[in-house]
C-alpha cells in the first residue's frame, strides 16, 4: 500500500517538480502552497509523512505545520526542509520533536533514503508535553530571551553607543520582561485589571543619551526577540491560545514604551518634540 505524503512548500517550481519525483518512488502525494493548505489537509486526511519547507511565506512557517501534524496525526513521520543552514542551530531545539531535516538542496537518492529509513523504523514515542501557554515558555526562555535582546541592541550602531552598562540594560530587560509575563498570565478575556489600565513605570532607569526615537527601537527589537523565541519554540505553544496570549504580550510593550517615553520627555523637556 502507498504511503501518503504531504508536501509543504510555497515554491511553485519546487512544488510542480519534486511531489511528481516522489509519486514515481512509490508515494501519495498531496501539495500545499500555504500553512492554511496544509492545516485544512492536516485536519481532513490521514498522512504517513510530512515533508515541509522552514519558511513558507514567513520565516519558520514550517513549524507551526509541523506543531498541527505533531498534535493531529502524532504518529506521522515529520521532516523539514530549509535552504538556510544557519537555521541547524533553531532546529537543533526541535529535533525531540522533529524526525529529521535536510539541506536544501537535496538529492533526490538522499531524500527517497531519509523518508524511507524513517517510515522503516519502529514509531518512537510521542511523549510530547502538554502544549505551554506564551507566558510560560517566555518565562521559561527569560535567559534566551536576554541574551538575543542584548545581541540585538549591541548590533545596532545607534543604540550600542548608549552610555548604560551592559548589566543596567540587562537589569531594564528584567523589569520589562516581568510585566510582560505578568500581563501574558491574566489569560481571562474579563474587565482589565487595575494594573492593566494603568501604565507600567520604568522605575528608576537611567536614560541617559536616550532620545524618543532610541526608546522606541529598543522596544522594536525586544518585540522582535520575544517573537523570536516564540517562533523557536512554536512546537511547544499552544497554538489555539497564541495570537491573544502574544495581543497581551504587545499591549503590555505598548503600555511599557508609553509610560518611558513620558518619563523621557519629562527629562528632557521641550527638546525632546523634535528629537
Amino acid at each position: 500500500m502507498q504511503k501518503r505524503l504531504l508536501f509543504v512548500d510555497d515554491e511553485p517550481a519546487i512544488r510542480n517538480t519534486l511531489p511528481a519525483i516522489l509519486r514515481q518512488n512509490g508515494f501519495e502525494v498531496s501539495a500545499a502552497a500555504t500553512v492554511a493548505e496544509a492545516l485544512f489537509l492536516i485536519t481532513s486526511e490521514k498522512f504517513d509523512v510530512l515533508l515541509s519547507d522552514l519558511n513558507i511565506g514567513n520565516p519558520g512557517d514550517g513549524l507551526t505545520v509541523v506543531s498541527a501534524m505533531r498534535r493531529t496525526q502524532p504518529e506521522a513521520v515529520t521532516m523539514i526542509l530549509t535552504g538556510y543552514p544557519a537555521f541547524e542551530t533553531a532546529l537543533e531545539a526541535i529535533r525531540q520533536q522533529v524526525d529529521d531535516y535536510l539541506v536544501k538542496p537535496a538529492s533526490i537518492p538522499n531524500l527517497i533514503k531519509a523518508i524511507e529509513s524513517k517510515l522503516a523504523a519502529p514509531p518512537r514515542a510521542r511523549q510530547l508535553s502538554p502544549p505551554k501557554r506564551v507566558a510560560m515558555l517566555l518565562q521559561q526562555n527569560l535567559p534566551r530571551v536576554e541574551e538575543l535582546w542584548l545581541e540585538a541592541v549591541d548590533g545596532d550602531d545607534a543604540l550600542s553607543r548608549l552610555p548604560s552598562t551592559r548589566e543596567q540594560k540587562r537589569k531594564a530587560v528584567q523589569e520589562i520582561l516581568d510585566e510582560v509575563v505578568s500581563a501574558a498570565q491574566s489569560y481571562s478575556g474579563a474587565e482589565k485589571t487595575e494594573r492593566e489600565r494603568l501604565p507600567a513605570a520604568p522605575g528608576n532607569r537611567d536614560f541617559t543619551g536616550y532620545t524618543p526615537s532610541l526608546l522606541l527601537a529598543e522596544f522594536c527589537l525586544l518585540r522582535r526577540t520575544l517573537a523570536q523565541v516564540v517562533q523557536e519554540n512554536l512546537l511547544a505553544v499552544n497554538l489555539s491560545y497564541l495570537i491573544p496570549d502574544f495581543g497581551k504580550v504587545n499591549e503590555s510593550l505598548d503600555r511599557q514604551a508609553q509610560a518611558a517615553l513620558a518619563v523621557l520627555t519629562e527629562r528632557l523637556g521641550d527638546s525632546a518634540l523634535i528629537r
